[in-house]
């Protein structure tokens, strides 16, 4: 028999545990990107719930004002918060400091009084930056904000705001070095890293041509910033995963294969995962025949040393850019009665892969399943892909002649005839001049807002868009090899760096690539020049390109006149004008086919051409595999009012669930927020915000009362841009 001073003992013991269980599992507070740590994008916040949703206010707003008046700036940042202090970057990329309660400036960092580099050029710091990391050491009298602006991760004092001029290079991180390989190709910042104890861990943004920068992930010492190691995802001789490229130099060749998304990391255990995306070079492959690992792999790396435990290819030697969009989820499921510790990651075309955290083991079948194999010439594309049985897809898998859009008679004969010229169907046909469909679209199906797991229902709530878009190849358009003017010359450059996005006509797809045609009217030959440099949003900086091989894409852009010293330079032998000859002979041998442009394939009033739902947000079990609910995520206000059914939206962030029975969730072009309930999909109650809330929301609790912030930044899609961050919560 237990005595009762050993009972009461047992008890205060047991109360401490659970306690401390507790404690460590209450996602009061949102202190990383995505919320924790493991991903989940969860808050064990309640105090607002489906009782009192409806009586949210504002609570306050902030902005840096520094959004771009031309409406080409976004702001795509999750914030953290921190000991009552909420962490952000603004538009221009900005790091700042406010109170999460009040929104009361602490303190602002501006990367531009550090940088003189930028020449002038006004866009340079209008980039992209979805998120800060915060580390403090063990005694916590160190306390430090990482954030990237391009292809800088700065070091700042948590406290002052002040670059900690010890790290790195006088504060930040240059992520063009230590890559094991020289580079002038793109590289930067953009979804933030992890930190596991001392060890800060970092992906990148590289371009997506077959000069991309290679996308190696690396980890730094968080107080000095010396690198302590790095994982080849481009393996080189005698590591893992050489022998899937058939180029026995594709290391010194090739990029992509870049962490651009995000990570989790189970602290516990020390692993981190980390998903990549393709390989530069993205739509054909015949240079770099092979499996082409670890491009579009989820690695299990060991955080410490960065050896790798385990991976899993989810597209083997990828021809339509389907990289893995966001970082994944942790959590812990019971499965036939045993406890399994899972890793979830969503994809762009829609489905959910879980595996086991630990073997890497999938929780349900995942199939090989043969796939179309006719490329294009010199093509070797791989003959299955992975596609699981459950759980089940968030996501419409096929876009059938059915499928296209009624909105009216006329417009479903225009899009039926558009539709029809695109010959390919299938999922995973290899690109082709006749076309094919990517459906979801080039933008997923899931994409970089990424998903939000209960941890304690075990469900995963996700959104999507479902727009199709076309991808038709078409050969890289030849010049005239006899004309060496500038603007001929400038021609092949265009052709070798820009026509994927801009098309080969320049006009662009009107939303995000935007048209090139009579540039010269809207910017001048500097203006241009910065841009290219820099670049701009989601733009990659093209500073690789040589000075001479500048001069002559600004004359085939602009259409500037040949001078006399251009002619003189059109004389001078072939060898001595290496840039442009080694680009032309770039196009010529490597690559014979290019993408005819980004098609959305949208109708004369710019509404998707596929029948909706066009943007949806989606509940799927992780016990069973099912999909619980979908429901239509944003609205057309001018097609309801003719009493067409909501359609959603094409939408870009994430959303939050919430133990108060909530998922929080903006994304949507008609520049709302809104509140589902978790259980049915619902809508419970929703805001107009300043501009699109493009960004995931962050909630946290201070003082026991609960607010949720989202970034306004807008500028996506044809959105205007915003600055703002707006905070919401109940009144007092």
């Amino acid at each position: 028999m237990i005595k009762p001073r050993y009972f009461i003992a047992m008890c205060f013991m047991a109360g401490i545990y659970a306690s401390c269980k507790n404690q460590h599992n209450n996602y009061n507070s949102w202190p990383a990107y995505a919320g924790s740590k493991e991903g989940l994008r969860y808050s064990s916040n309640e105090e607002i719930n489906l009782n009192n949703v409806n009586k949210l206010k504002v609570m306050w707003t902030f902005s840096t004002g520094d959004r771009d008046t031309a409406n080409l700036s976004q702001n795509q940042c999750n914030p953290i918060m921190v000991d009552g202090i909420l962490y952000g970057t603004s538009p221009k990329l900005k790091l700042f400091a406010v109170n999460a309660a009040t929104g009361q400036q602490k303190w602002l960092f501006d990367p531009a009084k550090d940088d003189t580099t930028n020449n002038g050029d006004p866009m340079a710091y209008y980039k992209v930056s979805r998120g800060v990391i915060y580390w403090q050491n063990d005694d916590g009298g160190e306390k430090r904000i990482f954030y990237s602006v391009g292809a800088k991760t700065w070091a700042i004092d948590a406290e002052t705001g002040a670059p900690i001029r010890s790290f790195g290079n006088d504060g930040y991180l240059d992520l063009t070095k230590n890559l094991d390989r020289d580079t002038k190709s793109f590289v930067a910042g953009t979804t933030p890293g992890v930190v596991y104890k001392d060890v800060l861990i970092v992906g990148d943004r590289v371009s997506e041509s077959v000069d991309a920068a290679p996308g190696h992930v690396r980890a730094y010492d968080t107080r000095t910033g010396k690198l302590k190691w790095i994982f080849h995802t481009i393996p080189h001789p005698g590591e893992m995963g050489y022998n899937t490229w058939a180029d026995t130099a594709a290391y010194k060749k090739f990029g992509g294969a870049n962490n651009w998304s995000g990570m989790a990391l189970d602290e516990k255990r020390g692993t981190v995962y980390i998903p990549t995306g393709s390989v530069g070079g993205d739509f054909y492959g015949g240079f770099r025949k092979g499996q082409n690992l670890f491009a579009n792999s989820l690695l299990a790396l060991d955080a410490a040393t960065g050896k790798l435990k385990w991976y899993y290819q989810f597209v083997h030697h990828d021809l339509w850019d389907r990289d893995l969009p966001a970082n994944p989820n942790l959590v812990t499921i019971v499965k036939d009665g045993k406890t399994i510790d899972a890793v979830t990651q969503i994809t762009k075309h829609g489905y959910v892969f879980m595996f086991d955290r630990v073997t890497g083991k999938p929780i349900f079948p995942i199939v090989e399943t043969p796939v179309p194999t006719k490329g294009l010439p010199g093509e070797a594309p791989w003959p299955t892909q992975p596609i699981p049985t459950l759980p089940q897809p968030f996501a419409r898998q096929t876009f059938n002649p059915e499928d296209v859009t009624d909105r009216t008679p006329e417009v479903h004969q225009e899009m039926l005839a558009k539709y029809n010229q695109v010959k390919n169907r299938i999922m995973f046909t290899p690109p082709s001049k006749e076309g094919g469909w990517i459906f979801p679209g080039f933008d997923g199906g899931g994409e970089w807002g990424g998903a939000a797991v209960d941890p304690e229902t075990k469900i995963l709530y996700v959104n999507c868009s479902e727009l199709p878009w076309a991808q038709v190849m078409i050969d890289v358009p030849k010049t005239n090899t006899d004309d060496h003017s500038p603007q001929a010359l400038g021609h092949v450059v265009y052709n070798t760096n820009c026509i994927g996005c801009h098309g080969a006509e320049l006009k662009g797809n009107g939303t995000s690539y935007p048209s090139l045609v009579n540039i010269s009217k809207k910017y001048t030959a500097d203006q241009v020049s910065g841009i290219i440099a820099s670049g701009r949003n989601m733009m990659p900086s093209f500073k690789q390109i040589s000075p001479q091989d500048k001069k002559n894409l600004l004359a085939f852009l602009l259409k500037i006149p040949e001078t006399k010293e251009a002619k003189e330079v059109a004389k001078e032998p072939t060898s001595d004008r290496t840039a442009s000859s080694a680009t032309e002979k770039k196009m010529v041998d490597e690559i014979p086919y290019t993408m005819n442009g980004y098609n959305r394939f949208l109708d004369k009033d710019g509404y998707p051409g596929i029948k909706p739902p066009w943007g949806t947000l989606n509940a799927v079990d992780l016990t069973s595999g099912k999909l619980l609910w979908k429901v239509p995520l944003g609205e057309f206000a001018e097609l309801s009012k003719k009493g067409i059914p909501v359609t959603g939206t094409q939408n870009y962030g994430g959303p939050v669930v919430t133990k108060g029975g909530l998922i929080f969730i903006a994304a949507t072009k008609d520049e709302k927020i809104r509140a589902f309930d978790k259980r049915t999909g619902k809508v419970v109650w929703e805001a107009q915000l300043p501009a699109a809330g493009y960004a995931t929301p962050a909630t946290y609790s201070i003082d026991g009362k609960q607010y949720v912030v989202i970034a306004c930044g807008g500028g996506k899609i044809g959105s205007k841009s915003g600055d703002s961050y707006v905070c919401f919560g109940l009144p007092h």
